[in-house]
């Protein structure tokens, strides 16, 4: 995710990104600005206060982990950098920054011998065309290899080989790699733009001319744990490789296929026999055994053995070169995950079901590990054969327990967007901010919602929201339309509907919940079954100071709920709270769109389509209709104690208003996409996620890739303060937090009313920003800040041997000199304290001379 800034500023020539008016009169546009930037020379950009911008909510399975020699850490990819996390804590230690695009693979050097087993070193590919050799035990970058090509994965066979490891000279280390070839127009007319090429690591460069494969598109490598054998899968057929014994530059690498009649997803080597695995697209498992007996065999063994008919090879198709071809079934859908266990007993498998199943090779029996809850990408191995992982396609790692299957210790990211049907659309959203914590909110596609740490980057809880297994199929029957939090976070409103089933059997379901400790843990407190009767929830809102909510009905209602605890505010022996409805409103029965309760909670609004309506909560009184827009209303946002209210209307036209509460009608209004509000609550600043029109109108924006923009307004103007363009904006969303620490350079030293800005994307990767700042600054989040003692084993150079030296705390020395008073007897304590840290002795004798002497005053002798 990028965030690109542009300023607009008295001492800047003004930004044509939003048309200027000086005016005091309303301000409207019907027609969309023009988004492009025009800066003159001498812009004092860089003399403009420099601030800091944190990162997070990077995909933790875009690509396979790999686990350190002693099995103590786990190296993800994770974006353009590799994370490096702990398998007793699960908690992350350490990363790898220097690429500049995605991480493909990461490949960590085997240690040869069991004393080696500390040695930290591993080699990275990214799409960036390098190829990174690091020392992840310091996070130092050692080697950069360009090849200036993209790579997709990297395979190393000299590291499996153990025979390569024993010889006495070592020759160079190659490597092959699957490329995309962006240069030849040759292949670009032919539609080949994947490659299988070979890389000598030790000399920095392709080997020229070594092409082994041409595909369609880049494809995963796939290596035997020997180092024999690698291969690829290409719609239906397998493409296997030797690897020679004696790598070298000008070496031909002998090469077979194998075919299938459905589209293969995921292959597997057997680690001593030559047997390889491939899932397909339908569930099933094919086994190869005895592949390349003719074309791998050796040439004093080739003459001896016999060709067989093709009867002689049950189930292997056309001119294949394997004994025989065998075929288990068991999945529903697509197969994403195939291993063999380090001794050649078992296959694993595992797929869109959630379940990864093992396979007893001999007998083809079958065991389980159940109730994963998310689809499965891929299996890792480690160096201590009784640990293993699986990621997930819900962004975690489980690290497995072997040979039972069982979960030790879980990584989780930020839980990735889940789909949603055409018909409710509209109506989902896919997170919300707990402003106070600097908590994200995220439904999930297992029916839970996730707590996530904005700052800390990292899973607090979560909270199963209604017990149901995962569905594999299709057919969905449930969804978790909204999710909602209370200012404080201690409330938080979700939103269910049971789909029909033939017209029968659906309805909705509206749940309050309670947060009873600070671990956000939430307790479920009431359910109130068809809210609105028949019609769906469109929004939630909570009142600022009470325990007060609103639900907003396409049915043409609203309805205010609020809670014994508000009513009966001194019981203490209320055990539980209930919510009740406490006032019922329509507006010519209009379907309601969208509702906002002011900052002091005094007034109601709620769009019923094009016009908003303010009410008065306690009294349930309408206080007043205002404006009228072209399309119906989705988002209202007071903004702070300004008196203006922001809204947005979606469709073929749309359009962003501000209103005057005082004056009852708008302020200034522009037709903008608009995707998300926030508001600030201390002061009239706004800011608003906008998704820009075509490249050919925004040539500043396609210069960054960029698909929408973050405006910041002051509610009296329609002139933006500032802008930022942003990439994956659609269904993105952002929120003003509150900073964590006082002491934290990225507080609101500007502006210390408006807070923070976190932005979320549409594939919730977030950066969090000072709004009031000039430049930005990417800061790494200091996961030690928050959580001590993440790695508790494993230590290294000094600490290994002495311990980890005491932290220097320069305050704390002041603190304690400020309240030291003099001795009567200095004497005794003016030699006391380690040696490296006293005073010359020439200052040491002065000062005890004298300690020792009579000192004489105006008033006589002082001892």
């Amino acid at each position: 995710m990028r965030i690109y800034k542009t300023r607009i500023d008295d001492t800047l020539n003004p930004s044509p990104l939003l048309l200027k008016n000086r005016d005091t009169t309303p301000h409207h546009s019907d027609t969309t600005p023009p988004l492009t930037n025009n800066f003159g020379s001498g812009s004092p950009l860089q003399h403009q206060p420099v601030i800091e911008m944190i990162r997070g909510g990077k995909s933790f399975v875009s690509s396979p982990p790999a686990f350190s020699n002693d099995a103590k850490k786990l190296l993800v990819c994770t974006g353009n950098t590799v994370s490096v996390f702990s398998t007793d804590t699960g908690l992350q230690v350490a990363d790898l920054e220097g690429h500049t695009a995605l991480v493909t693979s990461v490949i960590v050097v085997p240690s040869s011998t069991p004393a080696n087993a500390l040695l930290c070193y591993c080699w990275t590919t990214s799409l960036d065309g390098t190829i990174r050799y690091w020392d992840f035990s310091v996070s130092e970058l050692i080697k950069t290899v360009d090849i200036q090509l993209p790579v997709y994965s990297m395979v190393i066979p000299s590291f499996l080989d153990r025979q390569s490891e024993n010889s006495e000279t070592q020759p160079d280390t190659y490597a092959y790699i699957s490329v995309e070839d962006t240069k030849t127009e040759q292949n670009k007319q032919r539609n080949l733009r994947g490659q299988i090429r070979k890389c000598n690591l030790s000399k920095s460069r392709l080997v020229r001319g070594a092409i082994l494969s041409e595909t369609k598109k880049p494809e995963k490598i796939t290596i035997s744990s020997n180092g024999k054998y690698f291969g690829v899968h290409e719609k239906r057929k397998i493409r296997v490789w030797e690897v020679p014994t004696k790598d070298g530059k000008n070496i031909s690498h002998r090469n077979i296929k194998l075919t299938h009649t459905k589209n293969l997803s995921c292959i597997a080597f057997h680690p001593t026999d030559r047997i390889v695995a491939a899932g397909d697209a339908t569930g099933r498992i094919l086994v190869w055994r005895g592949f390349g007996d003719k074309t791998f065999a050796d040439k004093d063994l080739e003459n001896e053995k016999v060709s067989k008919d093709e009867d002689d090879k049950p189930g292997v198709r056309g001119e294949g070169d394997a004994d025989s071809c065998t075929t288990w079934h068991w999945h529903s859908s697509e197969v994403k995950v195939l291993y063999f266990s380090s001794d050649g007993a078992y296959l694993f498998s595992g797929g869109k079901e959630g379940v990864l199943v093992g396979w007893q090779l001999d007998t083809g029996k079958k065991k389980f590990l159940p109730r994963i809850g998310t689809p499965l990408l891929s299996f890792t191995s480690s160096p201590d054969s009784s640990l293993s992982s699986i990621s997930c396609a819900d962004n975690r790692i489980h690290i497995l327990k072997m040979p039972r299957m069982e979960i030790l210790k879980s990584i989780s990211g930020i839980k990735l967007p889940t789909p949603v049907p055409d018909m409710f659309r509209g109506s989902c959203n896919d997170f919300v901010f707990d402003r106070t914590a600097g908590l994200v909110a995220v439904r999930t596609e297992n029916y839970c919602i996730q707590f996530y740490s904005l700052f800390d980057d990292r899973e607090i809880s979560e909270v199963q929201v209604c017990e149901r297994n995962h569905q594999p199929s299709d057919d969905v029957t449930m969804i978790l339309n909204l999710v909602a939090l209370s200012f404080d976070g201690s409330v938080m409103c979700t939103v269910e509907t049971r789909m029909a089933e033939e017209g029968i059997g659906g309805f909705v379901t509206l749940k309050f919940w309670d947060r009873r400790s600070q671990n956000n843990d939430y307790n479920l407190s009431t359910i109130i079954y068809e809210p609105h009767r028949d019609a769906g929830v469109s929004a939630v809102a909570f009142h600022p100071t009470r325990c007060m909510a609103a639900s907003a009905s396409y049915g043409g209602d609203f309805k205010v709920w609020v809670s014994n605890h508000d009513i009966q505010p001194n019981d203490k022996l209320i055990q539980r709270t209930r919510w009740a409805c406490h006032a019922v409103g329509s507006y010519q029965k209009k379907p309601m769109t969208a509702a906002a309760f002011s900052n002091d909670g005094s007034v109601l609004a709620v769009a019923a389509e094009t016009v908003v309506t303010l009410w008065d909560p306690e009294k349930n009184v309408l206080v007043a209709v205002i404006g009228s827009t072209r399309e119906p209303i989705g988002n209202l946002s007071f903004i702070g104690d300004s008196g203006f209210l922001a809204s947005a209307s979606h469709g073929a036209n749309p359009q962003l208003s501000v209103w005057d509460m005082s004056k009852l009608s708008v302020s200034w209004s522009y037709k903008l996409h608009v995707e998300a509000i926030a508001s600030s609550d201390k002061d009239s600043h706004f800011a608003v996620l906008v998704l820009l029109p075509e490249p050919s109108n925004a040539e500043v924006a396609t210069s960054h890739n960029a698909d929408g923009a973050i405006l910041l307004f002051n509610a009296g103007e329609p002139v933006a303060v500032a802008s930022w363009f942003v990439t994956k904006a659609k269904g993105g969303g952002l929120a003003f937090i509150q900073s964590r620490s006082l002491d934290d350079n990225m507080d609101e030293n500007d502006n210390p009313g408006s807070g923070l800005l976190a932005y979320v994307n549409g594939d919730h990767e977030y950066a969090i920003f000072n709004p009031h700042g000039l430049e930005t600054q990417e800061r790494k989040v200091r996961h030690t800040d928050s959580v001590p003692s993440l790695e508790v084993t494993g230590q290294s150079g000094y600490a290994s041997i002495y311990g980890k030296l005491p932290e220097f705390k320069l305050n704390a020395i002041e603190a304690s000199a400020e309240t030291v008073t003099p001795s009567e007897r200095p004497w005794e304590t003016i030699f006391s304290g380690p040696s490296h840290s006293l005073p010359p002795l020439t200052k040491l004798c002065s000062a005890f001379l004298e300690s020792l002497l009579e000192k004489r005053s105006g008033d006589g002798l002082v001892k």
